[in-house]
């Protein structure tokens, strides 16, 4: 699995592990795993912030999820392996 980060049409930003074979063009994901959303972002740089050192203390995320499926994809962005440990931490 590989971790990104997914904009979505409706303004949604979520953390994500997609299988390594995932085709990232389609605007429709399925198959998503341990899902986190970002409620409020917390960052004083944008997005790219949270896809190179991930939330903040200031960042709402939400408990962990699988999405079945996600529609009206409009990006997926790679993220550092520092920021998938913050995602991954952050409810904890």
């Amino acid at each position: 699995m590989k971790q990104v980060l997914i904009t979505t049409e409706h303004r949604g930003v979520w953390y994500a592990e997609v299988a390594e074979t995932a085709d990232l063009t389609a605007t429709t994901l399925t198959d998503l795993k341990n899902c986190r959303m970002a409620i409020y972002w917390g960052t004083t740089k944008g997005l790219h912030e949270l896809c190179q050192t991930g939330p903040t203390s200031s960042s709402k995320i939400s408990s962990p999820a699988d999405i079945l499926v996600l529609h009206k994809v409009t990006g997926v962005f790679a993220i550092t392996e520092a920021a998938a440990e913050k995602w991954n931490s952050h409810c904890k």
